[in-house]
């Protein structure tokens, strides 16, 4: 527990209202969007701005205080749970679109504004921000960048590291960085990119500088069924083997398609099929017919039963509603599910499905499969019934198996959703012992003490001695 010197330290700086201690309303912040892991945090403090949160790290720094930053909670690896009772620090209040220029395409946003608001924000000025991960109305930008989040449109446009150009972080000391620029190219080592995917390992970052994409002259969405796994996962490997890059491509089982069609998210996706694929083509308009009726020659070459374009713009946003809201669908099938991340090359789909259908029958579980088909990157989700005996054992097991294959295949742990608890120590599955200490001497330089989420995306092995920082507070006057 912090003392109560602590807490009044903290209620100086923040304001008592920005001070969360009360074991009720620390219970919501337990967990984050994986909720098998729990833990309650000693605090949750919710600064306004990056001196703030500078003033406030300091004085953890000071007192060997342990601390994780959070964002929205909807990340799925437990990368923002407590598990000793540290102190949380919320981002959502430093939620402001700082400034939009559309000459140079480029934005400058706090870390707590939503995804799906920075695109509204430019909705009507022919730009918009590329990531779009399935929460998109609700995460924020600083937890996207802190998992390196992807979504549905990542195949052609990149993950959200592809869209960074820059970073203020607030470093575990309390010392204030600024990463990068608003040019693409910045002399030195890229250590931009080193934040982005590092889980709040290394900071927190407090302000990012974003690029924008121009919207595609045309879009083409077409939704192919498929009587057998195999043929989907067969078409979705020919058209990229073909050289068709869609602006997304998306997988969805016969369970998954269940689960959306019992929910208020219903699409109108047919149920008496195993597969289906969503794939949106775009680019320019003349482009875009080319490209389509090359993809309905694949599909049908690997017999899908039908190819439907939509009616209408409000058929095409139901479509891709259902897809996005899939994960919280599987509400309709168990009260419990647990989603795992990994990636496989596009070759191996039809391969590494049928191996997970096996692990399914024999741990006795059912799997939903949903996911980013065009870049390999899988989302097996298991529903599941927490008060079943048992269970989560069972549950656990399965889906580590699950990333295992995936390794086995040439693939990795984890596409876009994190390591955080839920697969750190499945890391030594892609990386060598000598690498994963050369990991942890990285997070040692800029955090020594192991106070900023400790313990996370990589089994901690503690610095061998404090280092000390050579980093200075850098202002650029973004």
């Amino acid at each position: 527990m912090l003392k109560g010197e602590i807490i009044g330290n903290i209620e100086k700086i923040l304001g008592k209202e920005a001070v969360i201690t009360s074991k009720t309303e620390l219970s919501v912040y337990e967990s984050d969007g994986i909720s098998i892991f729990k833990g309650l945090p000693s605090a949750v403090l919710l600064p306004k701005n990056s001196e703030e949160v500078s003033k406030v790290i300091k004085l953890c720094n000071d007192n060997d205080i342990k601390f994780i930053p959070r964002g929205a909670g909807t990340g799925l690896s437990g990368a923002a749970t407590p598990e000793g009772r540290e102190m949380l620090i919320s981002l959502n209040r430093m939620n402001k679109i700082l400034e939009i220029d559309l000459k140079n395409k480029i934005g400058v946003v706090e870390a707590g504004a939503i995804n799906l608001q920075l695109s509204l924000a430019i909705a009507n000025t022919g730009y918009y921000y590329a990531p779009d991960p399935s929460s998109q109305q609700a995460c924020t930008i600083g937890g996207n960048i802190a998992h390196n989040s992807g979504g549905a449109h990542c195949l052609k446009y990149g993950v959200t590291g592809n869209h960074v150009l820059g970073l203020e972080v607030v470093l575990p000391n309390g010392e204030v960085i600024e990463l990068g620029g608003k040019v693409l190219d910045q002399p030195g080592y890229d250590i931009t990119g080193l934040f982005v995917g590092s889980e709040g390992t290394l900071g927190i970052v407090t302000k990012a500088i974003v690029k924008f994409t121009k919207k595609a002259e045309a879009t083409k969405t077409l939704l192919a069924t498929f009587n057998t796994i195999e043929d989907a996962a067969n078409a979705v490997s020919d058209v990229i083997a073909e050289g068709i890059i869609p602006g997304a491509m998306e997988f969805m089982d016969k369970l998954a398609i269940e689960a959306v069609e019992r929910s208020v998210h219903r699409a109108g996706f047919p149920r008496d099929v195993e597969a289906l694929v969503l794939i949106d083509i775009d680019g320019l308009r003349d482009g875009v017919e080319v490209l389509s009726n090359k993809v309905i020659e694949i599909f049908k070459k690997n017999k899908a039963k039908e190819i439907k374009l939509p009616k209408d713009e409000n058929e095409r946003k139901r479509w891709w509603n259902g897809r996005k809201q899939a994960f919280g669908a599987m509400g309709t099938l168990s009260p419990n599910y647990l989603v795992e991340d990994g990636v496989i090359t596009r070759s191996k789909l039809a391969k590494v499905l049928k191996k997970i259908d096996e692990i399914a029958k024999r741990y006795n579980l059912r799997v939903a499969n949903v996911f980013h088909a065009g870049d390999g990157n899988l989302h097996p989700l298991i529903p599941f019934d927490m008060r079943e005996e048992g269970i989560l054992k069972r549950v656990i097991e399965a889906g580590e198996e699950i990333l295992k294959v995936c390794v086995d295949e040439g693939g990795s742990i984890t596409g876009e959703h994190g390591v955080g608890i839920i697969k750190r120590n499945l890391m030594s599955y892609c990386f060598k012992e000598e690498e994963l200490e050369f990991m942890e001497k990285i997070r040692c330089v800029f955090n020594p003490k192991s106070l900023c989420n400790p313990n996370k995306k990589i089994p901690s092995r503690g610095c061998a001695m404090p280092l000390q920082t050579t980093t200075r507070t850098i202002v650029r006057g973004w």
